[in-house]
Parts: structure tokens; C-alpha cells; sequence
């Protein structure tokens, strides 16, 4: 018979690899871009449109502040993307800002962080795969109606292929990031020479007018420079994803933080100047868009029946001859390309830094082990299933999900580089070099800029968006801080208590065994655990059965005798028919007696070769075995037979739950120590 189970995993997969082969999963700077920086890269194609739907609450008179809003995003982006370089030198061994907040702010500000970037890391995921469905829905509006359905296809595809292994998937995913980055700047350079040589692109939307929402008409004051921030806060979207390089260093060659730096820099350069061309272009093809089409004016037909273009279309369209043209769906399919596989910045981030919270025992420690191709498969099953779950929830909708975005990465963003100034502050203690004391200098201002800029737009976030849907990736950070904090303190209590104090006193042997084998009727498994407890010579040997029906008891009794079994026999009276108590009750009694004794419950098993066969057997020794195991003093030994259906050579794998794994330590690479302070 055929192994379907294993031929669907190895054609999904792909073979198993062995853990010497993991340097051949390390990442090259061209394949390590659009893996770890897909997601602020393609942030591009909806910063701007988030600047834009904020704006228009207040009609199209406010339009004017887009610029000033872009370029203290720009800004905002150069300072965090040199602090992170700082990190990444700093701190070669991954782990980023949780490394480094939990390593100079305490274990406390690194869960803070690790929670947030959990959280954000999720949001990653939804917002990607929904704002690409939205591209989809742009040029092929047919499909309206199967947006979620399209999310969880496309979560699903992203999780096999990263369950592949990193590098496999950043080799998939490199064409659509580097076709998406040149799309953009062809489509930016041509408007731009378009309207250098007056012939500007005109968006489809440019004619339509907006009517504000009620009550912002005429904004001033508090309330004009609230709505700014807001604004401001929502085309901060730009800079999710930053800070995944920092925490992937490890899957970088050699030298890892010199190549990891190059790609944080590369990455940095290209995501401005994507998003200074996409917003500039828009403001010259004049795109209005809001987040309800009933307030365009000019509209012909049903407003509630019109869907409005992302501004990355329309753009597209009136840059490239209309939506029919080559140029629009080129930009469509490589924006909706990259939008979903920016969701692969998640899905590297995500498990590597489950991974290193698992391994300091703040998560289960099945999300440190590596799956067949060297991934946390673990970690990204997790991911996809909590990611693809919010999606049914927000029915894959941007709008209301951009509002839990952002604010767990500005938390992470704050305390890392706060952390990061109190590192610097530690090595000019004791560094007497005057040339490496001025560089150290230098990246404190740079950590320290950041820090508080970074701070500033966490509080402005937290301001604008609380309200709006944030509170709960504000309550879910909470509530993973706490579990993890719970983890640990059971992990921490386990290792107490199984710490040896005086192994002359904890290997002292007891003082009688006393062996039981528990028996329903003769068969050839009974006398198989009768033959296996003799075989170890225990103080005490007895075979137990339960009387549950009175006839059938003394049968067995009868039959025992004629066998001539060399065991006695006990029998046990059960007149409600219960079996677990009955044994469980008598096991106590021994213990009671002779607190000093252990006894050695052996049970004989069925071994079945099909899944529902399993369901006919062995749920008697099953509970037997569940109940036994709490008892103190009591070691329970199944012995196993295995029945003809269980012998086929080709089963065991298939039936077999899964292998059992244990993920190795992330140390940081002793190559990069001497570099780790420049």
C-alpha cells in the first residue's frame, strides 16, 4: 500500500534535510531582500492610499498636508532603518529588539517586545494578504465576492512554501519583489517625465469631489492637528517590517551582520524612494479616494455598488493608457503578488522569534524545533492558522484591519533603541580607544534620535488608533505578556522540582517491587506480559482481573487453573462495573501499606494497523493507563502485541504521529564577534 499521507508531505515539502546541511539554507543579500523586506517594501503600494483616506474625511481641502505627512514618514524611516543598522552590528545573533531590550532593559521590556512583535508579526500576514486580494478585486472586480476565500488560499500557499524552507522561498519569491520594485519606479519615472514634459496623468478619480464627514467640514485647532496625526499614524505603515532583518541575522552568510546591514541599508533606500514616487505621482494625478464611495460627488449610478481602485491602480491606469492597458495589470498582478508574499516577512520573523522565546522557556518547546527542511514549522503553522482565522473574522477587509497594525512594531521600535542607548552608554564605560569611543558616540545619538522619535509615534498612535480597533492588539500583547510570563513560571517550577539535590538518596532503590498484570482473558498478549513481568524478578508478582460479570470471572478462574499459570490470580468484585476504580483503588492499597513499595502495573496492548481500528481497542487500557500515571509510586509498562494488520513494512511511518524533534540552541556566529562593537 502507498504512504499518501507521506507522498502529499514530500510533494508539499520536499525531502527531508539533514541538520549538517543547514549552511546550505543561509541567505545571500539577493535573496535575503525580498525575503526579509518584502513587507516595507510593498508597504508602498498602501501607505500612501492610508495618508490619502484620512485626509478626505475632511473633504478634499486638507489634501494639501500629504507632503509635509510624507516627508516626516521619510524621515521617520532613515532614523529607524540607521538604528537598526546599529543593531544589527551590535547584535549579530538574532533576536533583534527583543535581544536587546530584554538584555539591557530586563527580561520584563524584552516581553514587551516579543509580545508586540508576536502581535504585529499576525497583523503582518492579515493586512498583506488583504490589501493583495484587494489588487486582485482591482483589475478582476468579478471576484468581490470570494475576497476571503482568496486570503485563506493565499495564507495557505505561503505556509507550504515557507514550510519548504527559507531559502527555497526566498528563491520563489524574488522575481515577484524585484518585477513589483521595477514596476513601481517605471510607473513613477514615466508619470513624473509625463508631467515634466505637461502631459500629466489624470486619475480616474481626480474629477470626483469628497464630502467630509460630518463634522469635519471645517476642522481647526486640536482637531485639525489630530486629524494630521492621525494621517501621520496611518502612513507610518510604510515602516512595518523593518525590523525582521535585524532578527534574521543568523539566516544571512557570512559575515552575517555586514551582509545584513547592506540589505537593511538597500532596503531602506529603496522603500523611500518608492514611497516618495507613489505619493508624489498621486498628488500630481490628483487621485481622491475615501473609505466610503457615497461621499464622492460626481458619481454617476449606485454609489453602495462602486468599488473604488486602490490609488496604486489608478495610478497605473492613467500613467500606462487606462485599465486595459499592459502597464495596468503588470502593476496589478506584481503589486498583488508582492502584497501577499510581503506576508513572508511574517512568516521568517514570526517562527525565528518564536523560536528564541521557546528556547528561554517563554513559549511551548515545540516552536524551537526544526521541521524536515530546517524551517519552524511549528511557528508557521501557528502563524497561519491564528493569521488565516483573523481574516474570516475582519472578512479580509484593509479598512478595519490597519487600525490593530503599527502599534506593536513602534513598541518594539522605542524600547529596542532605548535599549540600545543604555548598550552604547555601557561600552563607552570601558572603552579607551578614542576612535572607536567617537563611533560609539555617534551610534548613541543616532539610537537615542530614534528612541525618541520612535516614542512620540507610538503615543500618536496609540492616540488616534486606540479607539478605532488598536485597543485590541494593545489587549492581545497583554495577554501573550501574561501566558508567556505563565510559561515560564511553570518551566522554571518544573526544573525545581526535578532538580537532583543528593543522588545517593534519589537512586536509593525501594524496598520491595510489586508487580501487577492486569487481565481481562487469556490470550497470547496476557501471557506475553505475564512472561515479560517475570522476566523482572519482582518481590511480588500477581495477576488482576475485575469481576465485573461474576460468570465470566469464575471461567477465567477455571481456565487459569487448567493453563497451570505459575501466577496467582486475584479477583477483584465490582458491582457497579467499573473497572478503573476498582483498580486504581486496590494499587492505592498497596501503597498505603507499604508507602516504601513500588508497584509495577504492566498492561497488555493491541497493536492495530488502521486508524479505526484503534477506535475498537485498547480504550480500557487507555484510561487504565491516563488514571495510573497520576498515582505516586505506581510505574505502568504497556506490553505491546502486535496484531497482523499492523505488519505491513510500509505502515509504520504512516501511522506513526510524527517524529519527535528537539531544535538546537541559536548561538551567535563567532565570526562576527569581532565586528559586533564597530
Amino acid at each position: 500500500m502507498f504512504n499518501v499521507t507521506g507522498i502529499l508531505k514530500r510533494l508539499v515539502i520536499g525531502r527531508a534535510m539533514r541538520s549538517e546541511e543547514l549552511g546550505e539554507t543561509l541567505l545571500p543579500k539577493r535573496l535575503a531582500l525580498p525575503i526579509f523586506a518584502s513587507d516595507p517594501l510593498s508597504s508602498v503600494a498602501y501607505a500612501t492610499q492610508e495618508i490619502l483616506l484620512v485626509l478626505t474625511l475632511g473633504g478634499l481641502a486638507y489634501l494639501h498636508f500629504t507632503p509635509w505627512i510624507a516627508a516626516a514618514v521619510v524621515a521617520l524611516m532613515t532614523v529607524v532603518v540607521l538604528s537598526y543598522r546599529q543593531v544589527v552590528h551590535a547584535y549579530p545573533s538574532g533576536g533583534g529588539s527583543y535581544e536587546v531590550a530584554s538584555t539591557n532593559l530586563g527580561p520584563s521590556a524584552g516581553l514587551v517586545v516579543a509580545a508586540s512583535l508576536l502581535v504585529d508579526y499576525v497583523m503582518t500576514v492579515a493586512v498583506s494578504v488583504a490589501s493583495g486580494v484587494d489588487n486582485v478585486i482591482s483589475a478582476v472586480p468579478a471576484l468581490v465576492d470570494h475576497r476571503v476565500l482568496m486570503a485563506l488560499i493565499f495564507v495557505a500557499l505561503l505556509t507550504a512554501m515557507n514550510l519548504r524552507g527559507v531559502r527555497e522561498s526566498g528563491q520563489t519569491f524574488a522575481a515577484p519583489t524585484y518585477l513589483f520594485i521595477g514596476g513601481v519606479l517605471i510607473m513613477v519615472g514615466t508619470g513624473l517625465l509625463r508631467y515634466l514634459l505637461g502631459d500629466a496623468p489624470v486619475a480616474e478619480s481626480a474629477a470626483y469631489g469628497i464630502k467630509p464627514e460630518p463634522g469635519d467640514a471645517n476642522l481647526a485647532g486640536l482637531a485639525l492637528v489630530m486629524l494630521v496625526l492621525r494621517a501621520f499614524s496611518s502612513g507610518c505603515t510604510a515602516l512595518t517590517g523593518v525590523e525582521a532583518i535585524s532578527n534574521g541575522v543568523p539566516a544571512f552568510r557570512k559575515p552575517k551582520s555586514h551582509n545584513a546591514a547592506a540589505t537593511l541599508a538597500a532596503m531602506g533606500i529603496i522603500a523611500i524612494t518608492m514611497f516618495v514616487g507613489v505619493t508624489t505621482l498621486a498628488i500630481v494625478a490628483k487621485v481622491h479616494i475615501t473609505d466610503d464611495a457615497c461621499r464622492l460627488t460626481g458619481l454617476t449610478g449606485d454609489c453602495s455598488s462602486y468599488t473604488q481602485r486602490t490609488v496604486i491602480a489608478q495610478l497605473a491606469a492613467s500613467v500606462f493608457g487606462g485599465e486595459n492597458s499592459v502597464g495596468f495589470f503588470f502593476i496589478q498582478a506584481a503589486t498583488a503578488l508582492v502584497l501577499i508574499l510581503a506576508a513572508n516577512t511574517a512568516f521568517n520573523g514570526f517562527p525565528l522569534l518564536a523560536s528564541i522565546l521557546a528556547q528561554h522557556r517563554y513559549l511551548p518547546r515545540q516552536l524551537h524545533n526544526r521541521g524536515d527542511r530546517l524551517a519552524f514549522s511549528n511557528g508557521i503553522l501557528a502563524l497561519a492558522i491564528v493569521a488565516g482565522l483573523l481574516l474570516w473574522a475582519y472578512k479580509a477587509d484593509v479598512t478595519s484591519l490597519i487600525h490593530l497594525y503599527i502599534l506593536g512594531v513602534f513598541t518594539s521600535f522605542t524600547l529596542s533603541q532605548t535599549g540600545m542607548v543604555r548598550h552604547w552608554n555601557r561600552e563607552l564605560r570601558t572603552e579607551p580607544d578614542p576612535a572607536t569611543r567617537r563611533r560609539h558616540q555617534v551610534a548613541r545619538i543616532i539610537n537615542a534620535t530614534g528612541a525618541v522619535i520612535t516614542c512620540l509615534v507610538l503615543v500618536i498612535v496609540l492616540a488616534t488608533k486606540f479607539t478605532q480597533g488598536a485597543w485590541l492588539a494593545v489587549l492581545a500583547a497583554i495577554v501573550l505578556f501574561v501566558m508567556m510570563r505563565g510559561i515560564r513560571r511553570h518551566y522554571d517550577a518544573i526544573a525545581a522540582e526535578l532538580a537532583v539535590t543528593d543522588p545517593r538518596s534519589e537512586m536509593k532503590p525501594p524496598s520491595r517491587v510489586v508487580a501487577i498484570v492486569l487481565v481481562s482473558t487469556i490470550h497470547k498478549p496476557t501471557l506475553r506480559a505475564l512472561a515479560y513481568a517475570r522476566a523482572f524478578r519482582p518481590d511480588h508478582l500477581e495477576a488482576l482481573t475485575v469481576a465485573v460479570d461474576r460468570e465470566q470471572a469464575n471461567a477465567l478462574q477455571r481456565q487459569w487453573e487448567d493453563y497451570e499459570i505459575p501466577v496467582p490470580l486475584k479477583v477483584l468484585d465490582s458491582p457497579y462495573r467499573e473497572i478503573t476504580r476498582s483498580v486504581l483503588e486496590y494499587v492505592r492499597s498497596i501503597r498505603r501499606a507499604s508507602p516504601r513499595d513500588v508497584v509495577a502495573v504492566f498492561i497488555p496492548e493491541y497493536v492495530v494497523g488502521h486508524w479505526w481500528e484503534a477506535l475498537l481497542h485498547n480504550q480500557s487500557a487507555l484510561w487504565l493507563k491516563s488514571r495510573l500515571l497520576f498515582t505516586p509510586g505506581v510505574m505502568v509498562t504497556s506490553v505491546p502485541w502486535q496484531l497482523t494488520s499492523s505488519a505491513h513494512a510500509d505502515h509504520p511511518a504512516a501511522r506513526a504521529p510524527g517524529s519527535v524533534r528537539r531544535g538546537e540552541p541559536i548561538k551567535p556566529d563567532k565570526s562576527d564577534d569581532v565586528g559586533a562593537h564597530q
